[in-house]
Parts: C-alpha cells; structure tokens; sequence
C-alpha cells in the first residue's frame, strides 16, 4: 500500500510528494521545496519515518517543481529524472528564476541523471510508476501512473476542474487536449495528485471538468 505524504510549498503552492511503501524505500516527486522551513519539513519527515529516497522525479521542468532539486542532490546524493523534452528548462533554471520570479538561485541546479520517455518504469519498493507522456503544459510533461493502486501524478497537466496554462514557451493546448483524452481512458475511481490544488479523481474530472472527457 502506498504512503502519500505531501508538502505544500514554495510562493506558488505547488504540492511536492513523497511516496512511500513497506519497504520504507520512496520517490520524491516534483520538489519544490524553497523556503528553508520548507526544507527542513522534508527532510525531517524523511528521516523520522525511516525512509531511503531511490528516485527524485519531476513531471516537467519549471522551476516551481523543482526549486529543492540541489537540496535533495546535497542530502540524498539522487538526481534528477525528468523527460528528454524538458532538458533544457532544467538547464536554463537560472532564467527561469530571473524571468519569473525575480530571483537568484543559491544553489546551482544539480546535474540531470536519467532522461526519461514512455518506455522507462520508477520502481521502488514493491510498486513501480509508469510514465504517459502528456505534453502541453511544457514540451516533456508526463504524469506518473501507479496501475497497482490506481493513482495518478498528474503535475500541471490536470487539475481539480482545472488544467494547466499553455501559454508558456512549449505550451500547446491542442497537444494538452489529446494529452487528456489519454488521461481519461483511466479508470474512474483513479485518483488524481495534481501538481496544484487538492486531490480528485479521473471519474470526477470527466464529470465536471470542461476540459476533459472521452
């Protein structure tokens, strides 16, 4: 059985998870994490359940889902998994923080480790993720799938009666609505973590979201 535990974090509120079985092995997913409050939250949660992180993962690659990549490069020694297409977000971090935020990073962006696609599974424990290629939101966008438990990750892609903004550079509405129409071939009682807002679940979003149907 999967423990889902999730952070709230950084000036958007964007939901980092930590996903975890009884084998007490767990994937970090989309860690935005950025205030040292924040931080520390993750980290001490880590260690006072007796967790070993395997696997740090992102959705896509802006920088609100990956503010706590270094910190968690720093204390857990795991980089980065991200899709192939978002690459150069990552690497172009710096930009991002200038351009959007204001900001200069602290610490630079760790080096990127596995490049992901369609094809590749994150295992951990007794669970594996499966990875549907949903771009839209961002060219490499992909929502991580637990078929054993019926859960979903979905970042921006999809959201409670909601979904992502495409008007950022890669962003494609026509490409985020066939990225939906894949989405909900899932089963209904799947639920859904965004990467945003609360929990929901596939049934409920072919029921009330506009943008969303089969």
């Amino acid at each position: 059985m999967l423990n889902i535990k999730t952070f709230v974090c950084n000036m958007l509120q964007e939901n980092c998870y930590v996903v975890s079985d009884e084998s007490h092995e767990c994937v970090i997913i989309d860690c935005g994490v950025y205030y040292p409050e924040e931080q520390a939250a993750l980290v001490s949660y880590i260690s006072e359940a007796g967790l070993r992180p395997v696997h740090l993962i992102a959705t896509h690659g802006h920088l609100d889902h990956n503010f706590g990549n270094a910190l968690i490069y720093r204390e857990f020694g795991l980089k980065l998994e991200i899709h192939d297409n978002d690459r150069d977000l990552i690497e172009h971090s710096d930009q991002q923080s200038e351009i959007f935020y204001q900001l200069t990073m602290d610490e630079a962006m760790p080096p990127i480790g596995r490049l992901l696609s369609a094809d590749d599974t994150i295992s951990f424990g007794s669970h594996k993720l499966t990875i549907i290629e949903t771009p839209g939101h961002s060219r490499g966008c992909v929502c991580f799938y637990c078929e054993d438990e019926h859960v979903l990750f979905t970042g921006d892609t999809l959201f409670r009666h909601s979904v992502g903004r495409t008007d950022l550079s890669g962003g494609s509405m026509f490409m985020l609505i066939q990225s939906l129409r894949t989405l909900s071939q899932l089963p209904d009682n799947t639920q859904v973590f965004a990467g945003h807002g609360p929990q929901t679940t596939i049934g409920e979003e072919i029921a009330r979201n506009p943008f969303l149907d089969r």
